[in-house]
């Protein structure tokens, strides 16, 4: 498998292969999800301060808070998995 990053914003990235899934926050699940990881020291929050629109889960049970749009990430991942090809 490549191992490639993804930048999720002002500069951060997170390893491709380490992504589980990108999802909005909107829905009261996941923001009790983002609530547990908080309250475990799981949570890793990206946003600089800026509303957050995405969240990755990682196979480690991390979770990123991020700025941009779901669609923005599975975009970037669908190009660097076409470059990587």
């Amino acid at each position: 498998m490549v191992s490639y990053f993804i930048n999720i914003g002002f500069g951060n990235v997170v390893a491709s292969h380490r992504i589980v899934s990108v999802i909005s926050p909107e829905s009261a699940p996941v923001k009790r999800l983002i609530q547990e990881s908080k309250d475990q020291g799981n949570l890793i929050d990206a946003t600089y301060g800026r509303r957050t629109r995405a969240v990755i889960v990682m196979d480690s049970g991390h979770l990123v808070l991020t700025p941009l749009q779901p669609e923005t990430i599975a975009h970037r991942l669908h190009t660097k998995e076409e470059v990587h090809e």
